[in-house]
Parts: structure tokens; C-alpha cells; sequence
């Protein structure tokens, strides 16, 4: 009982911190990327943990977040789920993502229907955000669980994956569709203690493999890692970098990143939930080496990065995402003939009605948001309902405005789990010309802003 007193002062406040990153929804099994074309944006792509839930069956998406300074970030929502996969039945676990070939492409795992078996899919996207579309999964790959996708310097696409004390490597071919079987190699033998989650970066000609591990089969799980000199090994084990720490949950998982110069760390623990080790959230620490080229271990704390007291995460939902992303496109359409919009469009033709578009916003517990809706109506005002959950605001009038401006609707509450935000048409009032809507934004508000 002392013990979890203990836990519990010392994380009294932990909204004023920087971590957990991400304290408006549940997170776990992050993976940091700087794409090539884009080096002042950070994105951290996350499975996503159902609140209340005492297992990880009820994981069934991918949430995609982005930031330039480390303390406010963007969370785009949901980008690929178990319904818009069509071979899978259940378990969207571990995930990864690549920019290759111009294309974004999420790397991730999900059990194959009928069969229960993991497989790793393949998803792609034209934009770093997605939504991402299926393609299947990739050939070769028995019991791919946590698959993580390295793309080394020359361009040569590589895949890891592990599960219960086993990990295993393999060049990709090209299309990324399979692996190369003559390329293929068990990595077990080389990690001492290894369990599942590999995770690949390179530095000064190293190839570094960290993953979480049991010592032996002890839970919690803490993080090793190996370094090789090839990508496929073979690794030399280095030993411990995350130790057992207070709060952790009994997974640990997660990948590198250098931003701006620096290396970091994010990876996972159970400190939003209060040490529920299946609601879980991303952490991030500095990530630093000795003059031989070690990891220095890392001693998680609610300060993190360091950089502000707390981070604020804004959601932003597209509206022209539809059930992609978890919403719905009720007799309308995306268009695009009116410049300024973001993403890929914009939803218009709201001609009769009760035509609607409703965005999903998974948040972890019940809170406070800010909410925005950017849209725009050329030839006059438009009359719409704007519907939260069972919370209405009827008969809003959105002015004449012929570009796209942003409307501020004040503080609104969200429930805990999945939340609708939806805008429809009144039935009884016609609006003059066509209203476009770009997309709706949730801005975190703490009590303090109150």
C-alpha cells in the first residue's frame, strides 16, 4: 500500500509537464519520423488504447501526431483502423511508418480473420497525416507481429518483427509487398532477453536495434539494445538503456528520432491512467551516447524534453476524411474549386436536409476543448446545426465569408472514448449558395483557461 501512495503524490499535477506528450488520449508504441521533405516537422505515429479497458484485445486504430516545437502538437486523428482493413479480424498492435518512394506508407500488424494468426500490413498515403489505404500484407512474414521498417541510406527497404522472446530481419523487395527469403535471418541469439518490438536507427555507420525484453520472462518489461555494423546483423548486445522505472507499464515499447540536432527517445508508460498497464501513453527523453558510441541509460521523469511546463495537443480533424478516419459523408460531397482549403479538399453540396459530415474525437477521459470549425460560404450566410454527441447548437448561422475563415464556438466537453462532432443542414431556412466546410479543430483547455 505504501508503494502506491508513493506513486500517487508524485504524480499529482502531471498535466504540468511535459510528460506524458500526450495527455488527451491514450497512446502507446510510438514511432518518431522527420521525413526528408519536411525537417522542421516532427511526427510520432501511436496505436491507440480504448479507455476503460483492462486488455489490449479493444485496440482497433492509429492515431498520427505532428509538432515544430516539441510542446504544442497536432493529433490528426484517427488514420487507419480495423474496419478499413478487410483481411484483418482484430488486434491493431504495433505499428511503423516510412516515407519512401514518395509515398507515406504505415507498417503495422492486425490478426488475419478466420486464422488468428499476426500479419504485418502495408498502408500508404500521399500525405504524412492520411488517411492511409490498406494494400494487404506482406508475403514471407510468418507471425508478424511489431514490425518495424528500416530504409537504410542507399534507399534498400529492410523489415523487423518480433513476438514472444523471438526477433527476426529480412530485406524488403521493392514494392514492399515482401520480403527477399534469401535475405531472411532469426536476430533471437543476438538479443539477450528480447521479446518483441524491434526497432532500427542508424548513427555514425552503426545500426543500433533497441527493443523491450523480460530478464528472464519478469514482468515489467524493460529496454536493450544491440548495435551492428550491417543492417541484418550481426548485433552485438549492449545491454539496458530504460531500467524498471515508477509508473512504467508492463509493455514497453518505442523508437528514435533526431529533431533539430537532437536525439530523443519515445517510447511508452501507464502514468495518465495511474499505472493501468493497458491504458497507456507516450513519453519522450533526450537520447544520448558516451565517447563509444553507448546509450547513456535514460531515467524517465514528468519533465521530459524539458522545453515548457506542459504540451498542449490541438485535434485536427479533416472534414473531407469521412469514414476513413472514423466520420461520415451523409449525401454531400469533396470538392475543391475554392482555393485556401487544407488536406485534399472540403465537403460542399449540403443541399437538403439534414445532409451531414461527422468527425470522430477519441480522447481519454472527460475534459474541456476549444472548438473551431473552418469553413467558407462565398454568397451569404448558412444555416447549420453543429450536433456534439447529444449536445446541440441549433440553427447556427455562419456568415458570408468568401474564403475560408475560422468560426470560434467556445469551450465544449467531450466524453471519455469516442466522440461525433457533426454539421448538418437546418431544415427549415435555406442558405444562400454553397458552405463549405474544411475541417473542425479541438484545442485543449486546462483548467487554468478555464
Amino acid at each position: 500500500m505504501k508503494k502506491i501512495i508513493v506513486f500517487f503524490l508524485c504524480f499529482t499535477g502531471i498535466n504540468f509537464a511535459q510528460n506524458p506528450v500526450f495527455t488527451h488520449v491514450f497512446t502507446a508504441d510510438p514511432s518518431p519520423h522527420v521525413w526528408p521533405n519536411d525537417p522542421d516537422k516532427l511526427w510520432v505515429y501511436t496505436s491507440h488504447d480504448e479507455p476503460g479497458s483492462n486488455n489490449h484485445y479493444g485496440m482497433t486504430g492509429y492515431h498520427a501526431f505532428s509538432t515544430t516545437d516539441l510542446v504544442n502538437w497536432t493529433d490528426h486523428g484517427r488514420i487507419l483502423h480495423l474496419e478499413n482493413v478487410n483481411w484483418a479480424e482484430s488486434h491493431a498492435w504495433a505499428m511503423d511508418a516510412a516515407y519512401y518512394r514518395d509515398k507515406y506508407y504505415l507498417v503495422y500488424c492486425m490478426k488475419e480473420a478466420g486464422i488468428g494468426l499476426f500479419r504485418t500490413g502495408i498502408a500508404v498515403s500521399d500525405v504524412p497525416q492520411g488517411p492511409f489505404n490498406d494494400l494487404g500484407y506482406v508475403k514471407g512474414v510468418e507471425f508478424g507481429q511489431d514490425p518495424a521498417i528500416f530504409i537504410d541510406d542507399d534507399g534498400t527497404p529492410y523489415l523487423f518483427w518480433g513476438h514472444d522472446r523471438k526477433c527476426f530481419a529480412a530485406e524488403l523487395n521493392a514494392d514492399l509487398m515482401s520480403i527477399k527469403p534469401e535475405t531472411y535471418v532469426e536476430l533471437t541469439s543476438q538479443l539477450k532477453y528480447v521479446f518483441e518490438g524491434p526497432w532500427v536507427h542508424k548513427r555514425k555507420g552503426k545500426y543500433y536495434l533497441t527493443y523491450p525484453g523480460l530478464t528472464p520472462r519478469r514482468w515489467p518489461e524493460k529496454m536493450f539494445y544491440a548495435v551492428a555494423d550491417n543492417p541484418l546483423g550481426p548485433y552485438e548486445f549492449k545491454g539496458t538503456f530504460i531500467d524498471d522505472f515508477e509508473g512504467q507499464s508492463g509493455t514497453n515499447h518505442g523508437g528514435t528520432v533526431t529533431y533539430k540536432g537532437k536525439d530523443i527517445m519515445f517510447y511508452h508508460s501507464a502514468w495518465l491512467s495511474g499505472g493501468l498497464s493497458e491504458t497507456r501513453n507516450v513519453m519522450a527523453d533526450y537520447l544520448q551516447y558516451d565517447k563509444n558510441g553507448d546509450i547513456i541509460p535514460i531515467v524517465p521523469s514528468k519533465e521530459g524534453l524539458g522545453l515548457a511546463k506542459r504540451t498542449k495537443t490541438t485535434l485536427h480533424l479533416e472534414a473531407e476524411n469521412g469514414f476513413a478516419a472514423g466520420g461520415e459523408l451523409y449525401n454531400v460531397n469533396v470538392d475543391t474549386w475554392i482555393k485556401g482549403y487544407s488536406g485534399k479538399g472540403y465537403v460542399t453540396n449540403f443541399d437538403n436536409p439534414y445532409d451531414h459530415v461527422y468527425m470522430l474525437a477519441q480522447v481519454a477521459k472527460k475534459s474541456k476543448y476549444r472548438l473551431k470549425v473552418r469553413y467558407a460560404s462565398p454568397e451569404g450566410d448558412s444555416n447549420h446545426d453543429v450536433l456534439i454527441n447529444s449536445y446541440k447548437y441549433n440553427n447556427f448561422i455562419f456568415p458570408q465569408s468568401k474564403e475560408f475563415t475560422v468560426i470560434d464556438f467556445g469551450i465544449v466537453e467531450l466524453k471519455e472514448g469516442d466522440n461525433l462532432v457533426r454539421i448538418f443542414k437546418r431544415n427549415w431556412k435555406p442558405s444562400k449558395g454553397p458552405f463549405a466546410l474544411d475541417y473542425i479543430e479541438l484545442e485543449q483547455v486546462f483548467e487554468s483557461e478555464n
